[in-house]
């Protein structure tokens, strides 16, 4: 990604539309404008320029850094063998298992910002393929009771880089749907408006919760946009969290 400066976040309008995605859901009685709160305030942000992967990380890609010593075996059992092709998002990593893959490949992880730049792009789209939600173009779920959703032709994960028609203007992959991924941020609940270059969240006294994007396959909607934001303790492993990795330019 070429040096540039976008918006960050969602401004009112947005946060709306977000609310009226999420109340045409199964459970969308559960929605409320607090929800989108941690998209706000919308900000300028100027980016040094950046290398980012094209696809997740996948299940192949991960095993052979543990092959070669640098990355640690992930948790397996009968019930998660399923999401172990090699081609598929590699997923169940921690934040620290996902950052030491990136550094064996002598990348790091993106940074959140980093990551709406490349999901939206200088025009603040709504989705990596443009403003309109398309079913074809990501591997997403619902918000309901089943969380799962069969009609983007996957009920769980799908192999990286099965939805061309979800790919952005740079040529950039699933960064909406499949695994939700981590980014190096650590989290806070507002952004920090005033850190307007090439932002890293918060320091080391703020929380240890670290920043997930993208969404997942067991998530709806209003959880793919570019702006969505969610969390998760570094230590967790999830079948629906993976990564992708980027570079400093220079």
């Amino acid at each position: 990604m070429p040096a540039s400066t976008f918006q960050m976040g969602s401004d009112e309008a947005e946060v709306l539309a977000a609310l009226a995605d999420c109340v045409r859901e199964a459970y969308g009685h559960r929605c409320s404008p607090t929800l989108f709160n941690n998209e706000t305030p919308r900000h300028s942000v100027h980016l040094s320029s950046y290398w980012i992967d094209r696809f997740e990380v996948s299940v192949g890609d991960y095993e052979r850094c543990v092959t070669a010593g640098r990355c640690e075996p992930r948790p397996t059992s009968e019930a998660t063998r399923r999401f172990d092709r090699a081609d598929y998002p590699v997923s169940r990593v921690s934040w620290n298992d996902a950052a030491a893959y990136c550094a064996f490949r002598g990348a790091r992880l993106p940074t959140e910002a980093e990551f709406e730049r490349a999901a939206r792009g200088l025009g603040n789209r709504r989705y990596p393929w443009g403003n309109l939600f398309n079913v074809w173009a990501s591997n997403h779920g619902r918000f309901g009771w089943d969380v799962t959703d069969e009609a983007d032709g996957f009920a769980e994960l799908a192999p990286v880089g099965s939805y061309p028609a979800g790919v952005t203007p740079e040529g950039i992959y699933d960064l909406a749907g499949n695994v939700a991924e981590w980014v190096a941020d650590r989290y806070a609940p507002t952004y920090e408006a005033a850190d307007g270059h090439d932002p890293r969240g918060p320091g080391v006294g703020g929380s240890n919760l670290r920043v997930v994007r993208g969404g997942s396959y067991a998530q709806a909607r209003f959880r793919l946009r570019g702006a969505a934001r969610a969390f998760a303790e570094p230590g967790e492993r999830r079948s629906t969290l993976g990564f992708r990795c980027a570079r400093s330019a220079r």
